[in-house]
C-alpha cells in the first residue's frame, strides 16, 4: 500500500542517450541495490536522487538532463525490489539501512559538501532523514509530506496505526538539518497537499527556502519549468 514495486529483469538494458554508470552496491543483508550514476561534463558535484513510490529506474532516468545539463551527476537509487534491486521492503529501519549504505558509497565517489540529497514524494522524508544524520551541502525537497503517518490515515483512514511500518515524521528532522533547505510543492497537488509544505516551512529557519508552485500538480515537478529556474540558481 506504501511502495508500488515494479520487478525489471536482471539482464535488463538502459538506453539512456547521455553518459551513465549502473551501480550495483550491496546492503547490510547481501541484497544488491541497483541505481543509475549519469555523468555531466565537467561535473560540480552529485544529486543522491530518491524517487516516488512508483515506477523504476526505466523511467525515473528520464529526469537525469534536467540535472547533468546544470552540471551536477545524479545519481537515482531503485529501493529494494524496485527494477533490478533484489530483495523485498519490510520496515523503515530496513529501508534507511539501505539509503544510508548507498549513500556512504557515493561518498566515496563524492566530497560529500558537493553532495545534494534530493526527494521526489515518498521519497523526501527518506531524503530528509538521510540529510539529519549526515552532512551534505543542501537538500531538495519535492512534493514533501508533514508526517507520513498524518498523510496515510487521511487518505486510509480504516488503516491502524500500529499497523503501520512507516511514520516517516518529515517535521521531526528537517529542524535537526544544518544544511540549506529548499521545498517545492505544486499549489494544486491532490495526492500530498501542498498544505504540508506550508507547515514544514513554519519550521524552517535561516536555511530554509520554500517555493509554490503555480498551477502544478503532484506529477512532474522536475518538468516544471519554475522549478528548473529555481533549480538552475540553487546549482549555480
Amino acid at each position: 500500500m506504501v511502495f508500488q514495486s515494479a520487478k525489471l529483469s536482471r539482464d535488463y538494458k538502459f538506453d539512456y542517450q547521455q553518459k551513465f554508470e549502473e551501480l550495483n552496491i550491496r546492503s547490510f543483508d547481501g541484497i544488491n541495490l541497483n541505481g543509475l550514476l549519469f555523468k555531466a561534463e565537467n561535473s560540480k558535484g552529485l544529486i543522491f536522487y530518491l524517487h516516488g513510490n512508483a515506477g523504476t529506474l526505466e523511467t525515473w532516468g528520464k529526469i537525469a538532463k534536467i540535472y547533468t545539463n546544470l552540471g551536477y551527476d545524479i545519481f537515482i537509487l531503485d529501493y529494494r525490489s524496485f527494477g533490478k534491486s533484489e530483495g523485498e521492503i519490510e520496515n523503515e529501519e530496513q529501508l534507511n539501512k539501505d539509503i544510508s549504505i548507498v549513500y556512504k558509497k557515493m561518498c566515496s565517489k563524492y566530497p560529500e559538501n558537493k553532495i545534494i540529497i534530493t526527494g521526489y514524494s515518498i521519497g523526501s522524508g527518506l531524503a530528509a532523514i538521510l540529510a539529519s544524520e549526515n552532512k551534505p551541502k543542501a537538500l531538495i525537497l519535492q512534493s514533501p509530506y508533514y508526517s507520513f503517518t498524518e498523510l496515510s490515515t487521511t487518505r486510509v483512514p480504516f488503516f491502524p496505526d500500529f499497523m503501520k511500518k512507516f511514520s516517516l515524521e518529515t517535521y521531526d528532522y528537517l529542524p535537526k538539518i544544518k544544511a540549506p533547505i529548499y521545498i517545492f510543492h505544486g499549489i494544486q497537488d491532490q495526492l500530498i497537499p501542498y498544505q504540508n509544505s506550508v507547515r514544514l516551512n513554519n519550521l524552517l529557519k535561516s536555511n530554509g527556502h520554500f517555493y509554490p508552485l503555480k498551477n502544478q500538480e503532484h506529477i512532474g515537478i522536475n518538468e516544471n519549468e519554475d522549478f528548473q529556474n529555481q533549480l538552475k540558481n540553487i546549482l549555480e
